[in-house]
C-alpha cells in the first residue's frame, strides 16, 4: 500500500490573526511530503506512527457523522495490518506535519469526499475547512483546518475571513531576484497546543485585543494584499512593521535566543522575521530584499529559500 503524496505548507501571513478574522495566505511547500504506507517490518518511527493512527482512529469515531463519515472498519484493518504515515515533514516546525496526515486520511477513508478535480466552490472549500478543523483538533486542541486544506488541495489558499476562503494564484517567482522568503531553523521543536493556549489567555486582556486588531491584523492584511499584487516595496514596509509588532507582543512565541537576532534584522533592514505557524520553536519565517546580505548577517544559521522576488 502506497498512498498519494501530501505536501507541507507555509502560512506566509495570518498566524494567530486568522483565529480572529485577519486575512491569511498559505502556500504548499513541496520540499517536504508524506504518504500512507504499509509495513510489517516496523522501524521505531513507523511503529510510533502506527500507534498514533490507532489513537486517531478512536478519535475519528467521535466525530459527528452528519459532518463527515469515514470507512472506519477499513481503516482499522489497515492499521492492524501495519499502516503508518511515512513523512519527511519535520514535526513541531510549523510546516504542517499533522495537516498532511489529516489530508491523507481524508483522501483514503472519507465517504462522499470532495475531490480536487471538482469545481471547488466557496461552499465546498468552507465545508472541507470545517471537516479538516474537526479532524486536526485531535493533534492541536484547536485547529483552523487550513493546514490539511492546503495539503489536500496543494494550492495556495487565500483567507479573507473565517467564512471567506478561496484557492488563489500567487505571482510567479523571479528566479534571478535578490529578494526572498526563507525559513530559518531555530533548532528547537515547537508545541502548537501550549502556544495557542497562551494566545487565548492573552486574548482575555483588552489591551492585547486592541493591539491585535489595530496593529497585528492591519499589517497582516496589508502584507497579504501587497504580496498578491506583487507590490514588493510596500510588502517590505508592512513586513517590517509586522515583525516589530510580533517582537513587542508575541515574545513568548519567539525562542529566547532569537530575540536579539529578530531585533537586529529590524534595525539593520537586512531581513525581517515573523512566526511560522504558532512559534515556540521550529522554523521562523524570514523576508529579505537581499538574500546574500541576510545570509551574511545570519551566518551560522541554516536558511532555506522558499520563494524569490
Amino acid at each position: 500500500m502506497k498512498g498519494p503524496l501530501f505536501y507541507s505548507k507555509i502560512l506566509l501571513f495570518g498566524e494567530y490573526g486568522i483565529i480572529k478574522d485577519s486575512k491569511g495566505l498559505s502556500i504548499p511547500y513541496n520540499f517536504y511530503k508524506g504518504a500512507l504506507k504499509h509495513s510489517q517490518n516496523h522501524s521505531a518511527l513507523s511503529k510510533e506512527s502506527n500507534t498514533v493512527l490507532q489513537d486517531y482512529l478512536q478519535y475519528l469515531k467521535t466525530i459527528d457523522t452528519n459532518l463527515v463519515r469515514f470507512k472506519l472498519d477499513q481503516m482499522a484493518l489497515d492499521i492492524s495490518d501495519g499502516m503508518y504515515f511515512d513523512s519527511s515533514i519535520p514535526r513541531g516546525y510549523g510546516v504542517g506535519s499533522s495537516g498532511a496526515l489529516v489530508a491523507a486520511i481524508y483522501d483514503r477513508y472519507v465517504l462522499d469526499k470532495v475531490t480536487v478535480l471538482e469545481n471547488l466552490t466557496r461552499d465546498k472549500l468552507l465545508k472541507l475547512k470545517v471537516i479538516f478543523a474537526e479532524m486536526e483538533s485531535f493533534f492541536h486542541g484547536k485547529s483552523s483546518g487550513l493546514d490539511p486544506l492546503n495539503s489536500y488541495l496543494s494550492l495556495p489558499i487565500l483567507i479573507s475571513s473565517q467564512n471567506d476562503i478561496e484557492a488563489t494564484g500567487i505571482p510567479s517567482q523571479n528566479t534571478s531576484g535578490q529578494g526572498a522568503v526563507f525559513l530559518l531553523d531555530s533548532g528547537m521543536v515547537g508545541e502548537t497546543a501550549p502556544m495557542v493556549q497562551l494566545f487565548m489567555q492573552k486574548m482575555k486582556e483588552e489591551g492585547f485585543r486592541a493591539m491585535l486588531k489595530n496593529q497585528f491584523i492591519k499589517h497582516t492584511d496589508a502584507c497579504v494584499e501587497d504580496f498578491l499584487k506583487g507590490d514588493i516595496k510596500s510588502l517590505f514596509r508592512n513586513t517590517k512593521q509586522l515583525s516589530k509588532v510580533v517582537l513587542n507582543h508575541f515574545k513568548p512565541m519567539i525562542p529566547k535566543k532569537f530575540h536579539q537576532i529578530w531585533a537586529s534584522g529590524i534595525e539593520s533592514n537586512a531581513y525581517y522575521l515573523k512566526l511560522c505557524g504558532s512559534g515556540g520553536g521550529g522554523y521562523i519565517l524570514g523576508f529579505t530584499e537581499n538574500i546574500a546580505k541576510a545570509q551574511k548577517a545570519l551566518s551560522g544559521h541554516k536558511l532555506e529559500v522558499v520563494y524569490t522576488f
